[in-house]
């Protein structure tokens, strides 16, 4: 499981991928202090983002993997 932010008029940055039940994968300037992913089922996922600033602007997508 991946989530992407997307930025007004930027490219697509990856936040955190998932490849497990329990482990979560950040990417550099990202942590799970702000944004932490809840994943109960394999089908379903949520993102909540902490502490909200304008910063956090954003368009947010989750993509899934069959591997």
């Amino acid at each position: 499981m991946f989530w992407y932010q997307q930025p007004p008029r930027n490219g697509l940055k990856l936040i955190v991928s998932s490849a497990s039940w329990s482990y979560n994968s950040y990417e550099n300037g990202y942590s799970e202090a702000k944004f932490e992913v809840n994943r109960e089922k394999s089908d379903y996922t949520l993102l909540a983002i902490k502490n909200l600033t304008l910063k956090d602007e954003a368009t947010y997508f989750c993509a899934a993997s069959d591997h």
